[in-house]
């Protein structure tokens, strides 16, 4: 068995340990998840609920139910949005970005692409390792 993954929202209040990505890593290009991640699509994987466990600030999450049954996890301090979750499933939905430690995979999948906006360009954009001010 491998170590668990740690994860924490921005101002370290709130931390979890997963024991491993159940689930491929995922791209969601959704308008809820844009909207809410302030940005264009955001990277999440299905962690099964037995191998996911808040370790720290439990009493610093706030839930907002974004869909019918879809209840999303964030951190009432910094606003970090950690977790996602229907009840109904057996998993969880882990914002990637969260991670501490590296998941040792790569995404396979972009998913609800058809809510791309017209200004995400994947091509023939700079990029710098750095910001150059």
């Amino acid at each position: 068995m491998t170590d668990p993954l740690n994860g924490s929202c921005f101002c370290k209040g709130v931390r979890y340990q997963v024991d491993c990505l159940d689930l491929p890593i995922s791209h969601c290009h959704c308008n809820s998840c844009r909207k809410v991640h302030a940005a264009a699509f955001v990277a999440t994987a299905g962690v099964m609920r037995e191998h996911f466990r808040w370790t720290q600030g439990v009493e610093l999450l706030a839930s907002f139910e974004s869909s019918p049954g879809k209840l999303r996890h964030f951190c009432s301090r910094c606003g970090s949005h950690l977790m996602a979750e229907r009840g109904h499933q057996p998993h969880v939905i882990v914002r990637v970005a969260t991670l501490d430690d590296d998941p040792g995979v790569t995404p396979t999948a972009h998913i609800w692409t058809a809510h791309d906006v017209p200004w995400l360009a994947y091509e023939g954009v700079e990029q710098w390792e750095e910001w150059q001010v």
